[in-house]
């Protein structure tokens, strides 16, 4: 996929505390330059930035590059803003360029960046991340030998990226664990595959979408059509799951495409923001993929963005019934700003709104059945705690739905307790989860959700 940046552009529903590792953009619009008048220029300020740049040139215990000072006073604006808005070097601009192509080498996570550490939002299926246990909300704290406290999230992305075949050690905080775990991942080629399918039973399907790409809905169309023809001679299906669990999100576009599929009218998602391009909004268009089939969408703590938007939009209509946990709470929209010098501007430009006017930033989608943790703990033998939220992270956007006085900031981290609990390192293997041949211990929320869509069928059954 090659993909154009010109003067101006992106939409992105990126991934969850803005960084991507296999997630791209996609190209919407082109804006105008803005013209700067010299009535808004803050002398008085600027004044006081000089002084400082001056200070710290002058007095600082070792000498700093001009380009460096100013790069840093670029990136403090910006990360001030909110989690989200960044300055992307020439380098970091064409990491994210070459997230968009599916492919490169690396681990497979998604991860972020939390009180000075690397925090994973998920790992990406079927990559060495995944296999080697890695899970959502591990906190990385060191790289080989290399602390993390102090890094740019580009350069720790940097060195988790590299040649395939090579290894790296990470150890990372769990807050299961009492002690740092020490876990050497081979480095592989990630071929981002964003949608799996599988027929549970006859007549019902599971689909899941890790991420959302360029491409996403074409292969949603292909995986639908793999399981019809799965079904035999009927070729229509009594259900569907759509898996967004652990989805971080992805192109705006994609989550767009996706949720029209099954919708037949109406708003799928609307954007407001300060300059008029920024207010977009989108409709669906008729034909529903599966015929009304009933379809139940899981999501948890991991579910952001992207992923909100389809959840959003399918229980706005009526479309799904969302079952799982409550999601992330990333509902603002970043644009991609090339800039003169090659680099770029990652900058939050709206908010984006479900179909009947719910804005979800920092408060997330609630499921209309919420699975009990303590049975997800008894059969799958594992608690599944997503404790990080949109709403967690230091200046995020406030709800733009509600009286902001209403809204609680919380701007502690979590998990920095557990950094005082490090007494060295202990090396572990991960653990493989047991196998099971029946679905309710292999996957209880798919096993609930199944139950789910045969009752649906049953009432509908007898309602005909």
């Amino acid at each position: 996929m090659k993909i154009l940046f010109r003067y101006l552009p992106a939409l992105l529903v990126g991934a969850v505390l803005g960084s991507l590792i296999a997630i791209g953009t996609t190209v919407l619009a082109e804006r105008n330059q803005p013209k700067i008048s010299v009535d808004t220029i803050p002398f008085e300020d600027l004044r006081t930035f000089t002084e400082v740049f001056h200070r710290i040139k002058h007095d600082y215990v070792e000498n700093v590059e001009d380009k460096v000072l100013l790069e840093s006073a670029i990136r403090g604006m910006l990360t001030g803003l909110d989690p989200h808005s960044n300055y992307l070097t020439e380098d970091d601009f064409k990491e994210l360029q070459i997230g968009t192509s599916g492919e490169f080498g690396g681990l497979g996570i998604e991860v972020g960046m939390e009180d000075s550490f690397v925090k994973v939002i998920a790992p990406i299926d079927d990559t060495p991340a995944q296999r080697a246990g890695i899970q959502a909300g591990d906190l990385i704290i060191r790289l080989d030998n290399m602390p993390v406290k102090g890094m740019a999230l580009n350069q720790a992305v940097k060195v988790m990226r590299g040649k395939p075949g090579s290894p790296i050690k990470l150890t990372i905080v769990r807050e299961s664990e009492k002690k740092p775990l020490t876990i050497t991942i081979i480095r592989d080629i990630i071929q981002v595959k964003s949608v799996r399918n599988q027929i549970l039973e006859p007549g019902y399907g599971y689909i899941r979408i890790s991420h959302f790409q360029a491409h996403t809905a074409e292969d949603l169309e292909t995986a639908i059509k793999k399981l019809e023809d799965e079904n035999g001679n009927t070729k229509r299906l009594k259900g569907l799951i759509l898996d967004l669990r652990n989805n971080p999100g992805g192109v705006l576009n994609a989550a767009v495409a996706v949720s029209d599929m099954f919708l037949e009218r109406g708003l799928i998602v609307y954007t407001e923001g300060r300059v008029e391009d920024a207010s977009l909004k989108f409709k669906a268009h008729p034909q529903d993929r599966i015929k009304g089939a009933p379809m139940v969408v899981l999501v948890n703590g991991g579910s952001a963005s992207a992923s909100e938007i389809v959840a959003g939009a399918l229980q706005d209509h009526r479309r799904a019934v969302i079952m799982g946990h409550k999601t992330f709470g990333k509902g603002s929209v970043q644009t991609i700003l090339p800039m003169h010098n090659n680099s770029a501007l990652k900058l939050t430009t709206a908010r984006y709104y479900t179909p009947l006017g719910r804005s979800i930033q920092a408060e997330g989608i609630e499921p209309d059945i919420t699975l009990n943790k303590v049975q997800l703990a008894e059969v799958e033998e594992e608690i599944e705690d997503y404790s990080i939220k949109e709403s967690n992270l230091s200046g995020h956007l406030k709800n733009g739905s509600i009286d902001e006085d209403e809204v609680e900031e919380n701007y502690e981290n979590e998990d920095q307790h557990l950094l005082h609990e490090i007494k060295g390192d202990t090396v572990v293997k991960p653990k493989k989860k047991k196998k099971d041949a029946s679905l309710v211990k292999s996957d209880y929320a798919v096993y609930e959700a199944l139950n789910l869509l045969k009752g649906l069928n049953i009432v509908e059954a007898r309602r005909s």
